[in-house]
């Protein structure tokens, strides 16, 4: 398997994230805490590996859950990533990233949580927030964000 590195950056490009991809799929978190940091979904690159954050200074990081840290420019406001506390989950912003390419709309969570206002006309798999957390930590109860 060949790893692709990517690129994201803020706005005014006081902030640079440079990071691996096993695989370069979107996805949309729908929650609350995400739909409330990016004004709609949080559209994503997940599983970013060997993360490397340049502009530091700027770099901003928000505590949003017991699990979750939020990365965004200080200066320009950008939403960067979504991280586990523990550093071994991200979730880089794809409308941040450079060069993204076409890759594949393949996910969609916290579907229970989405408005009914708006809906992507992509075929996904959609899976509820209860679902989320029994796929990612069966034994830890459901936080937000």
């Amino acid at each position: 398997m060949t790893r692709k590195r990517l690129q994201a950056r803020c706005l005014c490009g006081g902030v640079r994230i440079d990071a691996d991809f096993d695989e370069v799929e979107i996805g949309a978190c729908h929650c609350d805490s995400c739909r409330r940091w990016t004004a709609g979904p949080f559209l994503t690159v997940d599983g970013a590996k060997n993360v490397v954050p340049a502009g530091v200074d700027a770099l901003g990081i928000y505590r949003s859950s017991d699990w979750g840290e939020r990365g965004f420019c200080r200066n320009c406001g950008t939403p960067l990533f979504w991280r586990s506390v523990d550093g071994e989950h991200y979730a880089l912003s794809a409308t941040a990233i450079d060069n993204l390419g076409e890759p594949p709309f393949v996910r969609q969570i916290f579907v229970d949580s989405k408005p009914h206002w708006y809906a992507f006309a992509n075929q996904t798999e959609m899976m509820t927030g209860a679902e989320f957390f029994a796929k990612v930590a069966p034994t830890q109860e459901e936080p937000h964000g």
